[in-house]
């Protein structure tokens, strides 16, 4: 791992090929898993307040889900997640006419017709922020490379194309820690190119 900052990256970020190729994956990450995404609760809350601009576009079940149990809810493991439907879909996932799903918080945002975006482990992936400690009890934020058989797609795309993780991701890990420290992560990523370079020219 690398500390950026005071934030842990997993080698994998920097070392993986990925670009999302939806129009293969079909987003099957939205609708995909056994619960909902990560989500903070003041995002929980900007969403609840957008409900009024939402819902117009929302299907019925996704709706009445909303209803029951609120835009959110704690998995087994006790993190807020975002609601889901029969078990797997996002309540905010949506289908255009080739099949493929798309995010509707993140569509209306585009149209300008709302103000907040997509949450942020949504922004991320598939990347994934954890709490790590050390033995003296310490706390740092860890980006961790969740890698999931669907996504092999993008993982094709990324290494015919020269694509990083975290040169794919680099707007939403700006988002997430700032330009600096993106900035910071693409230099120490491009030293450690140059250092494996050189180990494998001393190896032959």
């Amino acid at each position: 791992m690398f500390l950026i900052g005071d934030v842990l990256v997993s080698t994998d970020v920097i070392e993986e090929y990925f670009c999302c190729d939806c129009t293969l994956c079909k987003g099957l990450c939205c609708i995909e898993g056994d619960a909902g995404a990560p989500i903070a609760e003041h995002e929980a809350q900007e969403i609840t307040e957008n409900l009024p601009m939402l819902y117009p576009f929302m299907d019925k079940m996704a709706i009445q889900t909303v209803e029951n149990q609120g835009v959110s809810y704690f998995d087994q493991a006790g993190e807020r997640v975002l609601s889901i439907v029969n078990q797997k879909d996002c309540i905010f996932a949506k289908q255009n006419e080739a099949g493929v799903c798309y995010c509707l918080i993140e569509k209306l945002h585009e149209q300008h017709k709302i103000s907040i975006t997509k949450p942020l482990s949504c922004h991320l992936y598939p990347i994934r922020l954890t709490t790590l400690r050390s033995a003296e009890g310490k706390s740092r934020t860890g980006v961790e490379y969740h890698k999931w058989h669907i996504c092999q797609t993008a993982r094709k795309k990324g290494a015919k194309e020269g694509i990083r993780l975290y040169q794919f991701l680099k707007a939403p890990l700006i988002r997430c820690f700032g330009e600096e420290w993106y900035k910071e992560l693409d230099l120490t990523a491009q030293e450690w190119y140059r250092y494996c370079e050189e180990r494998h020219h001393e190896k032959f």
